[in-house]
């Protein structure tokens, strides 16, 4: 059954990754306490925080929605997500880095297009 709320990215100001990895046993609670006092976050803005497991093949999304918490959880079956290690703040990345993320590839692409902020058509 499809549910209209399948990860709507487009009312998401920010996404923020815990780097390196996390234990995927939390749930919302434990999940929301690391934004709150790990990260220095408000776990009920309306940001992604996602986690990711030692093996990075699992994902864990916490999301605030009006009322109520939604927790999102992707597992691969195959293949390994590329997830940054090494600093104990979160990384705040755009929502194409997390697209590209989700995707299996590295959330700096060098071959991408990069942004461009033009001002002045003539």
């Amino acid at each position: 059954m499809y549910s209209k709320h399948m990860l709507n990215k487009s009312q998401v100001d920010r996404v923020y990754l815990a780097c390196g990895p996390t234990d995927l046993r939390k749930s919302i609670d434990g999940l929301a306490v690391i934004v709150q006092e790990s990260f220095q976050l408000d776990p009920f803005s309306s940001h992604f925080f996602v986690f990711c497991n030692r093996k990075r093949d699992k994902l864990k999304i916490l999301h605030w929605d009006h009322n109520g918490f939604w927790l999102y959880y992707r597992r691969l079956e195959k293949g390994l997500f590329q997830w940054p290690n090494g600093q104990s703040l979160p990384l705040a990345i755009s929502s194409r880095q997390f697209n590209w993320l989700l995707d299996g590839l590295p959330i700096e692409q060098k071959e991408a297009h990069p942004k461009v902020s033009a001002q002045i058509i003539i």
